[in-house]
């Protein structure tokens, strides 16, 4: 397998696990902040920005650890 495509994919695989983690670690939050006010709580704004940021990140990491591959062992 071409080395670019190796980082390429664990870029992949890295991103997905990283936007997964953080959606769950603000779902969490947002549960356990619910909990204490005693009602439904929504997402706000700066929570929604804030996995939008994430997600841009991790579509960045495939070409990044691609290149990063293909320099050091390509």
């Amino acid at each position: 397998m071409p080395v670019a495509l190796e980082g390429a994919l664990i870029g992949l695989a890295l991103g997905v696990l990283l936007t997964l983690f953080e959606w769950y670690a603000l779902k969490k939050d947002l549960e356990e902040r619910g909990k204490r006010m005693h009602k439904t709580l929504e997402m706000d704004v700066m929570e929604k920005r804030r996995i939008q940021n994430v997600l841009r990140f991790s579509l960045l990491l495939p070409a990044g650890f691609a290149l990063g591959f293909w320099i050091v062992w390509g």
